[in-house]
């Protein structure tokens, strides 16, 4: 019988979707590493897990170490070591290393995590990425804007999606930034990024040993930075019913080169993985890689794949982990999110309007939604304060449900 460990630091309900998968695979047990005591498991989901050892931080490779050194001892063998969270790449692959348990090593996941890293990997082996360097004091950051040129993005080294991401349009900006105290250093460097002019996609693919299997993609509308800066826009994320549109397939050609660098000589034993490329296509055309993660996606891409092909994106994201084994289901429907964010100043929410208008348009079409509530904590990210996931037979009638959703639904903070 396979034994997987799974890293879970708490046990939120999406942590706990995916514990359930692997709990319910045949052959397979499954001990967890949290930050909680055991008696936080889910009752549930107890009779379930073989082992459990806690940990005062799951972002510590040596702590991970200790740890599944000890469900080794207590419990058996480890066969794989898996967690969902960007973050937990490289501890994980750290211990994975140490303990000598198959998966990703630390090398791999490094190059994953950071994007100076990573796009270096990239262009070494000719996949286009935007012009970039690794900033380690203001003055090789105005070196880098004097050979770039303005705008560029700026962000940390190892960045999460668009969080702690800035565009610097102007000398004025730069100054506010840094003021602001988000200062490269030799300890602390950021990653200094041409802006480029462009729609952004996401591909998400499915590899075992190195070989991708399966692809799927969506479009952000508009790209998450943009959101960001803009506190007026609200955000969309489409996956359409056509996979095969050639939008999308034109780029696995650069998706497959992009992951065949990235996981390197080690594919055959680090490789599978549904991963999550952003990536630009410009005016003329032309493809670059933006960022690429070993991990399933965010902003409910996995319920729209469930959805769009008529699966459990989970269950079978945990048995490709577990025994390398990926079953492709035809796509079916076309889907999209839309993400519900506040408008003005304040702390929390003080008006949500037009919702019953809205959802009698569309309401048949959403299967799963979080109506923002008045006097909830104003969001700190782009994904906002609620929202809704339709499908629909058609893409352009799932960018109508879309445009409703977000012209008809206004949150207000106050």
């Amino acid at each position: 019988m396979r034994h997987l460990a799974f890293v879970a630091p708490r046990f939120l309900e999406n942590t706990n979707r995916y514990v359930a998968a692997f709990a319910k695979i045949p052959g397979l047990r499954v001990s967890l590493i949290s930050e909680e005591p055991e008696t936080s498991i889910p009752r549930v989901l107890r009779p379930y897990i073989a082992g459990h050892y806690r940990v005062g931080h799951c972002l510590d490779g040596a702590q991970l170490t200790e740890a599944l050194g000890a469900i080794q001892r207590g419990v058996g063998p480890v066969d794989r070591l898996t967690g969902t969270l960007e973050q937990l790449q490289v501890p994980m692959a750290i211990a994975r290393d140490a303990v000598g348990v198959p998966g990703m090593g630390a090398a791999v996941a490094r190059a994953f995590r950071d994007k100076d890293r990573m796009k270096e990997v990239l262009r070494e082996h000719g996949v286009a990425v935007a012009k970039s360097e690794l900033v380690h004091s203001v003055e090789e950051l105005n070196g880098f804007i004097k050979r770039v040129g303005l705008p560029i993005i700026l962000k940390p080294q190892a960045g999460l999606g668009s969080r702690s991401t800035y565009r610097v349009t102007s000398e004025k900006d730069l100054l506010a930034i840094l003021q602001s105290g988000l200062v490269p250093t030799r300890q602390e460097p950021l990653q200094a990024e041409e802006f480029v002019r462009a729609r952004e996609f996401t591909c998400e693919t499915v590899t075992i040993q190195g070989k991708p299997v399966w692809s799927s993609g969506t479009r952000y509308f508009p790209t998450p930075l943009e959101v960001l800066e803009n506190a007026w826009m609200q955000y969309c994320v489409l996956l359409p019913l056509e996979q095969e549109d050639p939008t999308w397939t034109n780029f696995h050609p650069t998706n497959h080169a992009a992951l065949s660098a990235l996981f390197g000589d080690s594919r055959m034993t680090s490789g599978t993985a549904l991963s999550h490329m952003e990536w630009f296509l410009k005016d003329d055309g032309s493809m670059l890689v933006s960022e690429v993660g070993a991990r399933p996606p965010g902003v409910h891409i996995m319920p729209m794949m469930s959805l769009a092909h008529e699966t459990n994106m989970i269950d079978d994201w945990a048995e490709l982990i577990a025994f390398d084994r990926f079953r492709a289901k035809p796509r079916q429907w076309g889907c999209g999110a839309a993400f519900f964010r506040g408008q003005g100043s304040g702390a929390r929410v003080v008006e949500v309007t037009g919702v019953d208008a809205a959802l009698e348009k569309v309401g048949h079409l959403i299967h799963d939604a979080r109506i923002p509530k008045v006097g909830q904590p104003r969001a700190e990210g782009y994904e906002g304060e609620g929202f809704a996931i339709v499908r629909c037979k058609s893409t352009e009638n799932v960018k109508k449900a879309l445009m409703i959703l977000i012209e008809g639904i206004q949150v207000r903070y106050g």
